[in-house]
């Protein structure tokens, strides 16, 4: 898991590292696409394509839309702010993902805990927006990126809400996974023709490395590596563990980007954080209380 969690935290860095030979939005959609041929092959292989015999493409496909929104969402943030500001932001999917299940599934409503963990986040989200502490000191460009950091964390949310609520829940997680690449792909290349961005590329040495680096190691084997662990260990402690990812994406955007660093973004940066683990951790605190 902590292997994961540095993976994971290395995902914007790297779009980021890459952006001057390859615009986010364009490796978005290469790694989508390099990555559902992967998983498609692996089902070809190892079988699971019976769930589409079971009424789940629909749901399939809103996933697939969701997590397409997600990623182009932070493509055209990373243009606005850091790539640290984008890791954390989007974390606060398990925020949205609670509150939309807490809607729609009885057995998903909120306790009183996870009530405040929403509360100290949202509060974290307002005190670290824009890179300053007053009006006077907010940057508009980091606060735009911020807030499509965060509507890319709603996306993200909702994507789970859909793969909870629906037939996906019952499917094997390698069709869920193909459904997210394949339908983000589609969508992801019209966005990349539509905004002009596959006038824009260089295939650099580098550049190819970092995104067969996203879409091999990240975008394939670490979420195949996270379903995997999902099957077999406590999934409430799992996804307390999975909240050290912001602070490696954090310290690898200090690192290799220089990314500024103001007491307000680090502050309400541990405020999301403490957020996102009260409201993800209750199940697991009563089970140790028992």
């Amino acid at each position: 898991m902590l292997v994961l969690c540095v993976l994971w935290g290395m995902q914007q860095v790297a779009v980021k590292v890459a952006a001057p030979d390859l615009p986010p939005i364009v490796q978005a959609t290469a790694r989508s696409a390099i990555s559902a041929v992967l998983v498609g092959l692996l089902m070809c292989w190892r079988g699971g394509w019976e769930g589409v015999r079971q009424g789940t493409v629909p749901a399939g496909v809103l996933a697939g839309a969701l997590f397409a929104l997600e990623f182009l969402l932070m493509a055209i943030a990373l243009g606005y702010t850091s790539a640290s500001h984008v890791g954390v932001f989007t974390y606060t999917a398990p925020i949205f993902a609670a509150l939309g299940l807490h809607v729609l599934l009885p057995g998903e409503r909120l306790r009183r805990l996870q009530w405040v963990g929403i509360a100290v986040s949202f509060v974290g989200i307002a005190i670290a927006f824009g890179g300053g502490m007053t009006l006077s000191d907010v940057n508009p460009r980091t606060l735009l990126g911020d807030g499509l950091a965060v509507l890319a964390g709603l996306a993200w949310g909702m994507t789970t809400v859909v793969v909870r609520a629906s037939k996906l829940s019952e499917a094997p997680p390698t069709l869920t996974l193909f459904y997210q690449l394949f339908v983000s792909f589609l969508l992801l290349l019209g966005a990349t023709f539509a905004m002009g961005e596959h006038t824009h590329l260089a295939w650099t040495p580098r550049a190819t490395l970092i995104l067969l680096f996203q879409a091999v190691v990240i975008s394939f084997a670490s979420y195949l590596a996270w379903f995997w662990m999902l099957r077999r260990y406590v999934a409430a402690g799992l996804s307390v563990f999975s909240f050290m990812t912001p602070l490696f994406g954090v310290t690898f955007g200090v690192l290799l980007l220089d990314d500024p660093l103001s007491w307000n973004f680090v502050t309400g940066a541990l405020l999301v954080l403490l957020g996102i683990v009260l409201v993800s951790s209750e199940p697991y605190v009563r089970r140790l209380l028992r």
